[in-house]
């Protein structure tokens, strides 16, 4: 007779400290802060756009001309009397014939500027006039047909810059609506900083949050939020007054009139209204620790790198910037704090250097910064780097470097196919309890659907359970503007009224409510065995293929090396080139791919020689290939010409399965082989072996879980997830808890096909339901239905 399947926990059997384990990260990508999170409805407002954001960006973007019953006027940009010189740029309006009225139009982000019948909207310009000082100019909040659904006017009384304000009422709900400033009279009209804000933001800041937005945030309840970014932290020149300088976060502070414009390596424009004080504003709002990241004096997308003896001043704003969250008002940074109006100091607890960090220059200057922080504040917990790729030589020189210098966590990025995070579900059960901690700063599985979020449910109960080794972890990207993709997948989607959360962030949010504070020991007995794929060797077709760039290769080869058999690949083509240049591609001659046949061995060596001829990248060789959405890949230079790295393509769905530094430079020539046994895979290049890792295939298991105990309620918490295709049912059993009936508040998600996604159409098609129940003694039976994610909350 089968036995009846258990899962047991152990409510006096307390473990790790889950801490601040799952929280948010915000990055300014896909639009998430102009036109998304921060609450401005004007695009361009200071007329700052420029070609360094966007090639096709120009200093008018956004803005129209308006000229009304038979009116004429020229519009310029002009710099020679500015506002400010930080923000060098306003527009002149040149009143030529005033008709019925001559002037701009702004357009909004996405369709439009969105307004609600009856909602008030805060508009202010700083303004500057030749003549015509008693002439009202008139500001309208207009339909697409030019029907007025707010207006007011103001009184530029001045040749000198001043600010003047109006209160919108919107008459008419509209989200395609258009900002009018219209003037009469004769001269010209100068014009800068214009700012509609809706009056409704988060708790009601001003220069604050979409409401909206801010409240699904909120919502999560996070431990934390790691902001700014991202590789925009990094990615910029070394000159904090430059344009496209890296991220310096005393840029962000103070009258957003005087916050310099800045270039987002995400190719568009940030304004910095949300800058520091906002993000710790923010976090105070939602109940979120804060955790700023900062730059460390090197940029690996440019080589940009600070010499050793100018780190002063990158070491010097990472310690005002500690004093700027936690110093006493006596203090400098405490002080200009108090004046922006919070006397108070907001926290901190963790500090970042660094982001994805690869290569020497790196962590040559981290511990500069580390020995810094901690003489002058031992008890702020830093974070180290290691990469944006979950194992190899990078990944290893970060973690050395964390456990050389005693860094408190460190921070670990990637972005996997769901079958990886299957696969790699217990990837920290060896990690031990008295290294760095890991931070998982992001982390995704490709996709929106309900797939994915059962999958990363599946992942974060091993996250949970490896609490004695992972600290923080937090999915990203976190926001997208549906009309401005940068990347996704992403956690919660909108455009310029609406937004929603994805299936994943509901798991997310199922996680951050019911996180509990302090692990239990959590067993199951009688489940049925662990579901394994068969193993299936790595073989199926070969091809060479390139991007941009010209490679010639010759002395190909296939070797068994079980029986020595030896394949020559050389005559499969009649030219072993690629040539996938601008010229090519204008002529029509590109050739971008070279197949080479393939093969049903298990144990094989391919090796090839290569000689770049010229372009940016580098080549692929693509091997085990069923078709192109399933196949494995060495990539050999790779986006930014520096990677030698192994990848699993399963379903269209990418995954990097180890990765290390290789520049392929011209002229010089290389050999290259690649060794694969079963799922083991080996990459050398010029005898020197470079990559080494295994493809792991999942091995699912019967159910995923874990259990936690929650201080404040006294509630057990247990969370149990389900990715098979059929129910599982078990007896869950409460030891040594002292209670003759137990409540169990149960929240969870199923009956959603696979493919289930939420939209702005169908936004809570996925999403957990709750119910509740109540049982006489300390256990009772369950069945965990096929595809689900379950969360018990049992109190007595």
């Amino acid at each position: 007779m089968k036995a009846q399947a258990t899962l047991k926990i152990y409510t006096q059997e307390r473990g790790a400290e889950l801490g601040d384990l799952f929280g948010i990260f915000f990055e300014d990508l896909n639009h998430a802060a102009d036109g998304g999170l921060y609450a401005e409805l004007v695009q361009n407002r200071s007329f700052e756009f420029d070609p360094i954001d966007r090639a096709e960006y120009h200093a008018l973007t956004a803005w129209e001309k308006v000229e009304r019953g038979n009116g004429k006027a020229e519009i310029t940009v002009e710099d020679s009397y500015p506002l400010n010189t930080r923000n060098p740029h306003y527009v002149a309006i040149d009143i030529l014939s005033e008709g019925n009225g001559v002037g701009i139009m702004n357009l909004g982000f996405n369709s439009g500027i969105p307004v609600k019948q009856g909602e008030k909207y805060q508009f202010s310009v700083y303004a500057r006039r030749e003549a015509s000082f008693d002439e009202p100019v008139k500001v309208t909040v207009e339909s697409v047909d030019g029907t007025v659904h707010a207006e007011a006017s103001i009184t530029v009384h001045s040749s000198e810059w001043t600010k003047y304000g109006a209160t919108f009422i919107a008459n008419a709900t509209d989200n395609s609506s258009r900002l009018v400033i219209a003037a009469k009279g004769k001269g010209k009209l100068y014009l800068d900083m214009v700012s509609l804000f809706p009056e409704k933001t988060f708790r009601n800041r001003p220069n604050g949050m979409r409401e909206d937005i801010a409240t699904l945030l909120a919502d999560l309840k996070p431990k934390f939020m790691r902001f700014p970014g991202g590789c925009l932290i990094h990615d910029g020149s070394l000159n904090p007054d430059d344009r496209n300088s890296m991220y310096r976060w005393k840029n962000t502070l103070g009258d957003i009139a005087q916050r310099p414009a800045r270039r987002n390596n995400w190719n568009y424009n940030q304004t910095l209204g949300l800058g520091y004080y906002e993000y710790f504003l923010f976090c105070e709002d939602i109940g979120a620790k804060p955790i700023p990241i900062l730059p460390g004096g090197y940029d690996p997308h440019h080589k940009r790198i600070v010499p050793l003896e100018d780190l002063g001043p990158w070491i010097q704003d990472a310690l005002d910037l500690i004093e700027f969250a936690g110093g006493d008002p006596s203090t400098e940074w405490g002080a200009i704090r108090a004046e922006l109006g919070h006397p108070e100091p907001f926290g901190l607890e963790y500090i970042g250097i660094g982001n994805e960090e690869v290569g020497e220059p790196f962590f040559e200057r981290y511990p500069y910064f580390h020995r810094a922080i901690k003489e002058k504040y031992p008890d702020i917990k830093v974070i180290n780097s290691s990469g944006p790729f979950a194992a190899g030589g990078e990944y290893e020189r970060g973690w050395n470097s964390a456990k050389e210098n005693k860094s408190d966590l460190v921070d670990e990025h990637y972005y996997q196919s769901p079958e990886w995070f299957l696969a790699h579900y217990n990837r920290y059960d060896a990690f031990k309890a008295d290294e760095p901690k890991v931070f998982l700063g992001e982390y995704a599985s490709w996709g929106n659907t309900y797939y994915n979020a059962l999958v990363e449910a599946a992942f974060m109960t091993g996250l949970e359970k490896n609490a004695h080794a992972v600290g923080l972890a937090c999915y990203a990207p976190m926001l997208c503007n549906v009309d401005y993709v940068n990347w996704k997948p992403d956690l919660i989607w909108f455009n310029n009224h609406e937004v929603f959360g994805t299936a994943n962030y509901y798991v997310q949010k199922l996680f951050m409510h019911h996180q509990g504070d302090q692990l239990l020991q959590i067993e199951t007995t009688g489940l049925e065995k662990k579901h394994k794929k068969t193993v299936k060797p790595i073989n199926g077709a070969f091809s060479l293929g390139t991007d941009l760039c010209s490679i010639e290769f010759w002395d190909i080869k296939l070797v068994n090396n079980d029986t020595g058999e030896t394949k020559d690949l050389n005559n499969l083509s009649a030219e072993l080139s690629l040539s996938d240049m601008k010229e090519d591609r204008v002529n029509g001659t590109a050739k971008q791919t070279l197949e080479l046949g393939e093969t049903d061995w298990e144990n094989y060596s391919l090796s090839l020689k290569a000689r770049k001829i010229s372009g940016p990248k580098g080549f692929n060789l693509y091997f085990g290939k069923s078709d192109d959405n399933n196949q494995l890949i060495w990539e050999i230079g790779g986006w930014q010409n520096q990677d030698s790295l192994l990848a699993s393509r399963v379903n269209g769905r990418t995954s990097v399965l180890t990765q290390s530094i290789f520049n392929l430079e011209p002229d010089i020539e290389h050999e290259f082989t690649l060794e694969v046994s079963g799922r083991q895979i080996r990459a050398s290049i010029d005898n020197v072996l470079f990559n080494d890792t295994e493809d792991k295939l999942p091995v699912i298991e019967p159910l995923y879980y874990s259990a936690s105990f929650e201080r404040s309620t006294g509630d057990v918490i247990v969370k149990v997830v389900n990715v098979q295709e059929n129910s599982v049912h078990t007896q869950v059993v409460l030891e040594d808890l002292q209670t003759t009936t137990l409540t169990v508040d149960v929240s969870e998600m199923s009956g959603h096909a696979l493919d289930d996604e939420n939209s702005f159409t169908s936004p809570e098609r996925v999403l957990p339901k709750q119910k509740q129940f109540r049982v006489e003694g300390c256990s009772f039976s369950y069945e965990f239905p096929k595809h689900s994610i379950t969360v018990f909350r049992l109190n007595k």
